[in-house]
């Protein structure tokens, strides 16, 4: 017999104790903005953004703007790290991928231009 699923949740209202929610909060807090600092340091060190797609980025960031609002903790760390962080990285990985589209110099017509 399966067990009653009202005596799984603890008295915050939650199936999982607290210190592993909260726990759970800060791994997309660490892991959204640091990946994207890694995609935001290729194009600045490669000094080209051949194979970035700008359109996907800026719906990153927008997605994640509207994830921060749908949640609606606007005073946890965790939130303000993985959402609003993450979208303004976003919006850098978009300014760069335009500064760096055609190459280094940015001159399409350049000999290094990707």
């Amino acid at each position: 017999m399966a067990p009653d699923i009202r005596t799984m949740i603890d008295e915050s209202g939650s199936l999982l104790p607290g210190w592993l929610f909260e726990a759970l909060g800060w791994v997309p807090a660490v892991i959204f903005p640091g990946a994207t600092l890694l995609q935001l340091a290729t194009i600045i060190r490669r000094k080209t953004a051949a194979g970035v797609s700008i359109e996907a980025w800026t719906a990153y960031a927008v997605a994640n703007i509207c994830l921060f609002l749908y949640t609606e903790k606007y005073g946890e760390l965790e939130s303000i790290l993985g959402a609003l962080g993450t979208a303004v990285l976003n919006l850098c990985i978009v300014a760069a991928a335009i500064r760096y589209r055609n190459g280094p110099t940015g001159n399409p017509n350049a000999p290094d231009a990707v």
